[in-house]
């Protein structure tokens, strides 16, 4: 019902198709489960959650993030116990913030046998999923409850208590760009609504969000173009990048070649003119050249 319900809305708006973008690598070495990738000193950070079966919401402690350079991958945080369900990861400062189902883990990189911190969140609030920094200030998006959280980060190593900053429908990927937050609205119950669209908040001072991109979708995934003028889009239904034109808001579906298609595509990241894309279903980050 939901495939035929996103399939009469799509074909009464327009989504253009850019055509076919050529498929560089597929990343699968060590990669499980994973969720989110961050560039990070001429590599690519990639979140896993390490476990035998798909959960976002679990609890095994199995979750690891690899970092991904001249075609290797190398462990930069083990299994420790910390992370189950690693999602959006942010770098600030040294030290690395990591979105994990109610909470936030804090690593010190230069300091790789410090103990981590944690940012915890409020009861019920699940399905932490990315982040951005302003200043000295850590959003935080919570998809289950509608709601962007603020920490203050002045002190890494002492982050404030989390506090309610905005609501918004489902919030999931986050871009800062240009003073302006991009919000990616995913249904945490899977039921898509004209609610899931994207979101800007044009002042981050008096955050008020606005739909940005009207048609509705799954969203999940927000990155900027290397050229400056669009924003790539995952979506999960259906299973598609997209290009949005910073001006003119005109979404243009990416048409990815591959053997086995996306099904999952999340948080994505934009690195010397490619695009990283986590299929989070199928176990890989398909890495594929920016539209033109």
């Amino acid at each position: 019902m939901m495939k035929t319900l996103l399939s009469m809305i799509f074909a009464g708006i327009s989504v253009f198709t850019i055509s076919a973008q050529s498929v560089t690598k597929e990343v699968t070495d060590g990669i499980r489960y994973c969720e989110s990738t961050y560039p990070y000193e001429g590599g690519m950070l990639i979140a896993n959650f390490g476990t035998e079966q798909l959960n976002p919401l679990n609890s095994e402690g199995k979750g690891y993030i690899v970092w991904h350079k001249d075609g290797k991958n190398l462990v930069l945080i083990a299994a420790d116990g910390h992370l189950s369900a690693p999602k959006g990861m942010w770098v600030h400062e040294g030290f690395l913030y990591v979105c994990d189902v109610n909470k936030v883990m804090v690593y010190n990189l230069k300091d790789k046998s410090a103990e981590p911190y944690t940012i915890q969140l409020p009861e019920g609030h699940l399905f932490a999923n990315d982040l951005v920094v302003d200043g000295n200030y850590l959003y935080i998006s919570v998809t289950n409850t509608d709601t962007i959280f603020r920490v203050d980060i002045t002190r890494p190593s002492q982050p404030g208590t989390p506090e309610v900053w905005l609501s918004v429908p489902g919030p999931n990927g986050l871009l800062l760009y240009k003073g302006a937050l991009y919000v990616a609205s995913y249904p945490a119950d899977g039921n898509t609504t004209d609610r899931n669209v994207v979101y800007r908040v044009a002042d981050m001072k008096n955050p008020l969000p606005e739909k940005w991109v009207e048609t509705p979708g799954q969203y999940d995934g927000l990155a900027l173009a290397s050229d400056g003028k669009a924003i790539y889009l995952t979506n999960w239904a259906p299973a598609q990048i997209c290009r949005v034109d910073l001006a003119t808001r005109e979404m243009k579906a990416l048409d990815v070649d591959l053997a086995q298609p996306l099904v999952g595509p999340a948080d994505i990241s934009v690195m010397d003119g490619c695009i990283y894309i986590p299929d989070l279903p199928n176990s890989r980050v398909v890495v594929v050249k920016e539209a033109e």
